[in-house]
């Protein structure tokens, strides 16, 4: 992982160690230059997951930047003594550099989620960010990565969005980021969230850091991703005790 930012790192996993605003600015001045960027998003679902999996930990632990993306993260890094500064999740940063990018522009590609969803995208997008030139809307739902990789290198977009949830989309990520020089994201959920196909937590629930609580009131199958949270932390304080 290369990275200007201080990290913290959780169960092997270097979270940078900054707020959304800074590392959005680092991000915009990256793609302003074209320089190859891959971003993860990780939540404590995704950090068992690497914990558990040495091959998937070894190839995120090779991305530019890993944001804190759960508030189980930023507990993780109070038990450990090293307290980050904010929680910086992909959907706020997706919307940013959306924003940022019709501003300015800007190119981007959206592969992943289920085509009802990228059907949705296809009319919303366009009159919500009618400067951003959208030179790729696909769904998940591919049999041939090289079908979609040959489309991306072909349309050189500034930015990938990948919403094919871990581990698949980070394993697309790593493999084919060098095709273009630009930023590679991968954001889970959001397209639902950007189609309005899934409703995020109000605001209060937000500031107070219960989204999670609310995304599980609306949709109980959470629970069982939930429940890896207890171990995880379990697992944390152990960190702690053998970093003393």
């Amino acid at each position: 992982m290369q990275t200007t930012f201080p990290t913290v790192t959780v169960l092997a996993i270097p979270f940078v160690n900054t707020t959304a605003a800074t590392l959005l600015s680092h991000l915009q001045n990256r793609i302003d230059q074209h320089q190859n960027t891959f971003v993860v998003t990780a939540n404590p679902e995704i950090v068992m997951y690497a914990h558990q999996h040495a091959d998937y930990r070894r190839l995120i632990q090779r991305a530019d930047y890993i944001t804190p993306d759960g508030v189980g993260i930023l507990d993780g890094a109070k038990i450990l003594g090293q307290p980050l500064a904010e929680r910086i999740t992909g959907f706020d940063t997706l919307q940013a550099l959306l924003s940022w990018g019709n501003a300015h522009h800007k190119s981007a590609y959206f592969v992943g989620a289920k085509p009802e969803v990228i059907d949705f995208l296809r009319d919303i997008l366009p009159d919500r960010y009618p400067d951003l030139d959208i030179v790729g809307l696909r769904d998940g739902y591919f049999q041939n990565d090289q079908d979609v990789v040959a489309d991306i290198e072909a349309q050189q977009p500034d930015m990938v969005f990948a919403a094919l949830g871990f581990p698949k989309q980070e394993r697309f990520i790593a493999n084919y980021r060098h095709v273009t020089h630009g930023l590679w994201m991968g954001v889970g959920g959001s397209f639902d969230v950007l189609a309005g196909t899934v409703v995020r937590a109000p605001a209060f629930w937000q500031k107070h850091h219960l989204e999670w609580f609310y995304r599980t009131v609306k949709d109980p199958k959470r629970l069982k991703r939930i429940a890896v949270i207890p171990h995880y932390l379990k697992l944390v304080r152990q960190q702690a005790k053998q970093q003393k």
